[in-house]
């Protein structure tokens, strides 16, 4: 969702450059950092905004270049005398000697002193270059998103099959997790000097096994990679579904941990919870 775009327009002279960027943001939070805008247009403004880039948090920000030379910021003259008197009260009431030749410039660095232009209101067809050009900042950013989403894509898919090989690498430890597992019920069983029912031993030990099956959690996980797949491919806004099949993914990584009772399983689903985070992260980003 982060992007930056920028266009400019020229109206009765002056320069308008409008530029627009975005971050990660669960809804469109748009802020319009520019009086430039008439407020009557605001609400279209920010219509268009969402109706295009559709989340994130937005701001846009708008300059103006006066190209005119007679063009000056004029003085309030009563402000200033204003506060060239109360300068004169301060330092005759403090006993301090005043250098009169400092009071005007002190007082002409004071708040207020310069009065601010008013915009003017603009015509329709002012309005309309106006708009163009934010259009275009807009489509801009767009654009941006859109190269980089490519990229992006590209990268989260690639950590999603390094997923998938690393169940594939678990699988490979299952039936020597099983050994060991009986291996360590028999020596328990020899520690203890217990001589067990035959039959009664092995219907404990396939019970204590099963619970230790991680069939269903592999078969989920995989089934939860290829919808992460078939949702960034076939929706136009994905964004918020991917990071809600990537909480899913991670249940059933999580679950394969706490059943794994392997060192080198374990290896694995921790190299599996690092490229989640990666995904969880990069999803952000995603629309």
């Amino acid at each position: 969702m982060t992007g930056y775009g920028k266009a400019e327009c020229v109206i009765a002279g002056d320069k308008y450059l409008f530029e627009i960027r975005s971050v990660n943001g669960k809804n469109a939070d748009i802020t319009l950092k520019t009086s430039v805008i008439p407020r009557e247009k605001e609400m279209e403004v920010r219509q268009y905004i969402t109706s295009v880039l559709n989340r994130g948090n937005i701001d846009l920000f708008a300059n103006v270049e006066h190209t005119d030379a007679a063009v000056a910021r004029p003085i309030n003259k009563e402000v200033v005398a204003n506060y060239v008197r109360q300068i004169r009260q301060v330092a005759e009431a403090a006993g301090a000697l005043l250098d009169e030749t400092s009071v005007l410039p002190m007082a002409l660095r004071m708040p207020d002193v310069f009065e601010c232009n008013k915009m003017q209101e603009l015509s329709e067809d002012e309005w309309s270059l106006m708009f163009d050009a934010i259009k275009r900042a807009v489509a801009g950013l767009d654009e941006f998103r859109v190269k980089e989403g490519a990229s992006l894509k590209k990268d989260i898919l690639s950590q999603v099959d390094k997923i998938e090989s690393y169940v594939t690498e678990v699988e490979k430890y299952e039936e020597e997790r099983i050994d060991a597992v009986r291996e360590r019920i028999k020596a328990r069983m020899a520690e203890i000097s217990a001589a067990p029912d035959h039959d009664r031993l092995e219907q404990e030990m396939i019970f204590y096994i099963e619970k230790l099956d991680i069939n269903e959690e592999k078969v989920r996980l995989r089934q939860h990679c290829k919808y992460f797949r078939e949702t960034m491919e076939n929706e136009e806004f994905p964004g918020r579904k991917l990071g809600f099949i990537a909480q899913e993914m991670g249940r059933e990584i999580n679950t394969t941990g706490s059943k794994a009772n392997h060192a080198q399983i374990q290896k694995w689903v921790v190299k599996m919870k690092d490229e989640l985070e990666k995904i969880k992260e990069q999803s952000l980003n995603v629309l």
